[in-house]
């Protein structure tokens, strides 16, 4: 029986997580039984919502269980299977990620064969997969994108940041981006970002997005929250949309923060602003990623990857969101 390797929650971090809080166990890996299938893992995901789950307090996804083999997306291949729908090298996407391989029934791990067409396996944890729809469903159905937008991003340098400006872009709207750090600012530009902000560098998040946008902007995707929000708020236009994805700089706070000193904005400039999570959109995944495929073919989005090797080097792939490690999506490459 071969042996594997898999990453579990040691203890719940408190604030910002630690590598103490992971540990790396060896367990076997059983031959499949009846209706079952083995998956060699290639590559798997780290994203901020398991942040989240490592709380012990209900939410929208259960909490990790201390002591047990976390999950998340991962792409691997069939290497064994007693079922009917899937092949021995089928490549597949599930929810079984944090470990090197396993052995489940096809719907406990959440399996479905992976398509590639023409895309790197990987890239359906990300522009391909769950970050991308979130992207997509969030500036066009939440957001309800439409002509004459101007559309501020924070975040903009991630996964599902840099896929947002780049739909914008494609449709033809202006966007203001915001990331951390000269070569995320670069990237930013590369992809046709019209105005970046990189707000390491800025005292005054508000005066940095109105030099980009005088008349105001019409939507806002946040994927950071605080100050981000605030200065949107403060340079929003009557009946903008905000989709509220995300508020990474608030997930390892220690007590509640204070919310948006502005937030009466809301009234006077009738801005709707809307929360949303995207397993409530996966209805949208045929034609995204028809409009995806062909954005791709027209050379209107691109992607950047951040890998790290090794199922060893997944809890510090993870604590590298909190610190900005990664440009585009990062990723753990296991085989």
């Amino acid at each position: 029986m071969a042996q594997v390797r898999e990453v579990r929650l040691k203890s719940r971090p408190v604030g910002m997580p630690a590598a103490e809080n992971f540990e790396i166990a060896t367990v076997d890996l059983r031959d499949p039984g009846p209706g079952e299938v083995q998956v060699k893992n290639l590559w798997m995901t780290v994203d901020p919502y398991m942040r989240g789950r490592m709380n012990d307090v209900k939410s929208y996804a259960p909490p990790f269980a201390l002591g047990e083999v976390m999950t998340g997306g991962a792409v691997g291949q069939v290497t064994a299977s007693n079922d009917p729908n899937f092949q021995e090298g089928d490549l597949v996407v599930s929810q079984l990620g944090w470990r090197e391989a396993f052995t489940a029934a096809p719907a406990a791990a959440g399996l479905q064969k992976l398509d590639p067409r023409g895309l790197p396996p990987q890239a359906f944890l990300g522009v391909a997969g769950m970050p991308g729809l979130t992207a997509y469903a969030g500036l066009l159905r939440v957001a309800a994108l439409k002509d004459g937008d101007v559309v501020f991003v924070s975040g903009a340098a991630g996964a599902v940041g840099s896929l947002v400006c780049q739909i914008a872009k494609a449709k033809g709207h202006q966007v203001i981006g915001s990331a951390g750090g000269a070569e995320k600012v670069e990237f930013l530009r590369s992809i046709g970002v019209d105005h970046v902000i990189d707000y390491k560098a800025e005292q005054d998040l508000t005066q940095a997005l109105m030099a980009g946008a005088p008349e105001g902007i019409d939507v806002y995707f946040d994927n950071v929250g605080g100050a981000h929000l605030e200065a949107a708020l403060n340079a929003a236009r009557l009946f903008a949309r905000f989709a509220i994805c995300g508020m990474i700089s608030i997930y390892n706070a220690t007590e509640p923060p204070p919310g948006p000193k502005n937030l009466a904005l809301l009234i006077g400039k009738n801005i709707r602003m809307e929360g949303f999570i995207v397993s409530h959109h996966f209805d949208l995944m045929p034609k995204f990623i028809e409009d995806l495929s062909g954005w791709v073919r027209e050379g209107k989005v691109t992607w950047k990857e951040t890998v790290f090797e090794g199922i060893d080097k997944a809890p510090d792939a993870f604590l590298g969101l909190f610190t900005g490690e990664n440009l585009g999506k990062m990723l753990v490459k296991l085989a």
